[in-house]
């Protein structure tokens, strides 16, 4: 049986081509149909990373945001047509949102819904620990961010939250998909 994921992109860069190379390397392995959703902000930073080309050769169903219900991910959620939502990477915006409750883009809304209808939600977002990270810049220059102690709080208040599962790092995904693979044989 084939696993079928929703894939949620936001816009943030860092983890951006670690998140694509993964799930690129896990559908070729475990035969996945991946469908990818892009927030509106998803769409701008990986046209800006000059990844929209690999994203939509590797992954040619791809939809991007319209409006918090178009395309009509919830539905599909509620369904049962996926087995789970993965959001990677996640910026400090969409955590926060989905901590506090708010769904007003499509990404936090799938969120919402998910949660709602018991559909697995598995998410790494990248400001998740004090102190600073450096990451790549498109150009291939290095930034130094500080991370805010209100995105920790935000990271904290998801973990406790039923039905989602906040990832430390893109690659713990390997393992959830391995589980539910043994899981459905």
């Amino acid at each position: 049986m084939t696993l079928r994921i929703a894939w949620g992109i936001t816009g943030c860069g860092d983890y951006l081509k670690e998140s694509l190379d993964l799930m690129k390397d896990l559908a070729r392995e475990h035969n996945l149909d991946v469908r990818v959703y892009l927030s509106e902000a998803g769409e701008m930073v990986i046209k800006w990373y000059r990844l929209f080309n690999d994203l939509k050769t590797s992954f040619p169903k791809t939809y991007s945001e319209k409006s918090p219900n178009i395309p009509f991910l919830v539905g599909d959620l509620q369904l049962g047509k996926y087995d789970f939502l993965l959001i990677t990477p996640s910026t400090s915006n969409t955590v926060a949102k989905i901590a506090t409750g708010i769904s007003d883009t499509l990404l936090t809304n799938a969120t919402a819904q998910a949660m709602k209808a018991k559909v697995p939600v598995y998410i790494f977002p990248v400001d998740q620990r004090k102190g600073e990270v450096t990451t790549d810049l498109p150009d291939g220059r290095k930034l130094t961010l500080t991370m805010r102690d209100v995105d920790i709080e935000a990271v904290d208040k998801l973990r406790k939250m039923p039905g989602i599962t906040v990832l430390a790092h893109p690659d713990e995904i390997r393992e959830v998909i391995k589980k539910l693979i043994e899981s459905k044989k």
